[in-house]
């Protein structure tokens, strides 16, 4: 298990900084964690939950769950779902792969990133 030697929230650039040492930085944004949150609400039972319309979604805070995890808290009001040491890892690892993946579900989901158009669409 590889704990952050050091957390950031950056409020306006609504990112989150992950540091494991001095050499390896990464940036999550707060849209990329939102929509590969650990929730049974983004998870599903087995099978995610496309989650549209989150772009601009920001952080409010994080806490610390115990000595596991954090919860993060975003703007959204979704604050559910632990992103334990071993997840975050993972997502920093492969954030690349993990957000094209994302994006090409929206596209053939037909749906978008912006939360305007998913309200658009819903409305229709």
């Amino acid at each position: 298990m590889r704990v952050p030697s050091a957390i950031e929230l950056h409020k306006a650039s609504k990112t989150l900084t992950l540091k494991y040492g001095p050499d390896e930085v990464y940036n999550l944004s707060a849209e990329f964690l939102r929509v590969h949150s650990p929730s049974a609400e983004v998870q599903g039972h087995g099978k995610p939950i496309l989650q549209v319309g989150k772009l601009g979604v920001g952080l409010n805070k994080i806490e610390p769950a115990g000595q596991y995890a954090l919860k993060l808290c975003f703007d959204d009001g979704h604050d559910s779902g632990l992103f334990t040491w071993d997840y975050l890892d993972q997502l920093a690892q492969r954030q690349e792969q993990l957000w094209a993946d994302y994006l090409a579900e929206l596209a053939q989901a037909g749906k978008s990133r912006d939360p305007a158009e998913s309200v658009v669409k819903l409305m229709l």
